[in-house]
């Protein structure tokens, strides 16, 4: 679904460290949390890593959220004080999250790859939990 976009928004979503995640839970209550991600290879898929930094709990809510509600939304954005410079590409999807096999392991070797900081983290190819994000649809805007 990716591949309709724009190149300018692919090259967003590509290269963009941080994302805002949207879930909500089975009664709509949303959450929107900030995420580092990955593209694959052919644009369909987004994973991000439940890694290693502090929380509260590892029973996140985002991951609760998913599992009552895989419908989400992925926000990468651009703002600039020069407001022609703004653009934004939102990625609406399904979300699951992945804990083992081939794909898990290709997702945390992309997120690795993409962000220095889980090669200290040791973000581990063999367990832990990455979030799925099949595209259903890409909006992109922006100025002019």
């Amino acid at each position: 679904m990716t591949a309709d976009a724009p190149a300018w928004a692919l090259a967003l979503l590509r290269d963009a460290r941080v994302g805002r995640l949207a879930t909500a839970d089975a009664t709509g209550q949303p959450l929107v949390v900030p995420v580092c991600y990955a593209l694959d290879a052919d644009g369909r898929h987004l994973y991000s890593a439940i890694d290693a930094k502090p929380k509260r709990t590892r029973q996140l809510r985002r991951l609760r959220n998913i599992a009552a509600n895989p419908r989400v939304s992925l926000v990468v954005d651009e703002y600039d004080e020069d407001w022609t410079r703004l653009r934004y590409v939102i990625v609406e999807g399904h979300a699951d999250v992945l804990t083992e096999g081939d794909e898990f392991s290709r997702a945390v070797d992309r997120l690795v790859a993409k962000y220095p900081q889980y090669r200290q983290l040791a973000l581990p190819r063999d367990s832990g939990a990455v979030i799925r994000i099949t595209a259903n649809r890409v909006l992109a805007w922006r100025y002019g």
